[in-house]
């Protein structure tokens, strides 16, 4: 799918708006997410299996109202591929649970789809230590938030993580990054007036309250790392970084990951494990140049020029009606030449 950029007239700066620095209090009392659920009044009451039964229920319900937005996901998902196709990069942000979410999405993309560390970056309120050790106090700074956004440019996309989107530090992420240019998006598990002052796209998933009143690491926690998973993998998608459904970008970085790799080489060209790791061998590790020279039976410098002329999308860089159209905006290709 062709992904293009629209032209954006310059926008105005994100109000700090509710919970964030201003003389109005918060009314925390009014979102979903902090009420009190209605099934778990007697939680404490509970047998640890009905407790393990209810949790999983509700997880599933989560997940369920996140399908219920699957569109908005999508486009959230092309926006990301856009921008990296572009040559921007993407920086989630977030306090607490939703912080070490963006912490997490960002450090799984290197391993799993060989995109560069600085692509996909992430931000927490009260900075690398608060991923060990939570930083209460932390999420109310705004200004530590604006932050965090300085170095972004109308390059790049920003994704503020709210599960009540209120988060002072959050909304100063989408603030500073709208300030710059950037595009934003607000993904939250309650939604609030004024929601869009605050980003260009607002995701309000509507999970509804815990079955453990205000905490928000269970039902929205996993709701938002289920709609973080399908954004950067269709994007990742999209981006030539699977071929069918095999990773065949990953970085073989240890034992695990070297022996994933001979076995995609194996199963793209339907042959034994000696063969595959000849393949990668002759192709110097590279699962994508292993796969279309073996395809093909080009020597490996030419399987590579074939993938950089196809934007680094294995189908594409095959013979025969799959092949398609090189993408619109592939990625500049890093320094060693390699696509990635």
């Amino acid at each position: 799918m062709a992904i293009h950029r629209r032209d954006r007239p310059p926008r105005p700066e994100a109000r700090p708006g509710v919970g964030a620095r201003t003389s109005q209090a918060p009314v925390w009392g009014d979102l979903a997410t902090e009420a009190r659920h209605p099934e778990s009044r007697d939680l404490d009451l509970m047998s640890t299996e009905q407790l393990v039964a209810l949790i999983l229920r509700e997880d599933r319900a989560g997940l369920d109202a996140t399908l219920d937005h699957r569109a908005e996901i999508a486009a959230v998902a092309d926006w990301l591929a856009e921008t990296l196709a572009e040559n921007g990069s993407v920086l989630l942000a977030g306090a607490g649970t939703s912080g070490r979410l963006a912490v997490l999405e960002a450090a799984e993309c290197p391993p799993t789809f060989g995109t560069d560390p600085s692509w996909v970056r992430a931000a927490i309120a009260g900075g690398p230590d608060a991923v060990f050790e939570a930083r209460e106090g932390s999420e109310d700074r705004y200004d530590e938030g604006v932050e965090a956004a300085t170095s972004l440019t109308a390059a790049d996309l920003v994704i503020g993580l709210s599960a009540s989107s209120v988060t002072p530090y959050t909304r100063g992420v989408l603030a500073g990054g709208r300030r710059r240019g950037a595009r934003t998006v607000l993904l939250t598990c309650a939604r609030a007036d004024g929601l869009a002052e605050v980003a260009d796209l607002v995701v309000g998933l509507g999970t509804g309250p815990e079955i453990l009143a205000g905490s928000t690491r269970l039902k929205a926690g996993s709701a938002t790392k289920a709609a973080l998973n399908a954004i950067t993998t269709a994007a990742m998608v999209q981006l030539g970084k699977v071929y069918e459904n095999l990773m065949v970008d990953l970085r073989p970085g240890s034992a695990k990951l070297r022996d994933r790799a001979l076995r995609i080489v194996g199963a793209a060209l339907g042959c034994s494990p000696t063969d595959a790791q000849r393949w990668l061998d002759a192709a110097d590790g590279e699962v994508k140049v292993a796969i279309v020279a073996g395809s093909t039976g080009i020597a490996p410098a030419a399987a590579r020029a074939r993938l950089l002329q196809a934007g680094g999308h294995v189908r594409r860089a095959l013979p025969g009606p799959s092949a398609g159209d090189a993408p619109a905006h592939p990625r500049t290709p890093a320094p060693n030449g390699r696509d990635r």
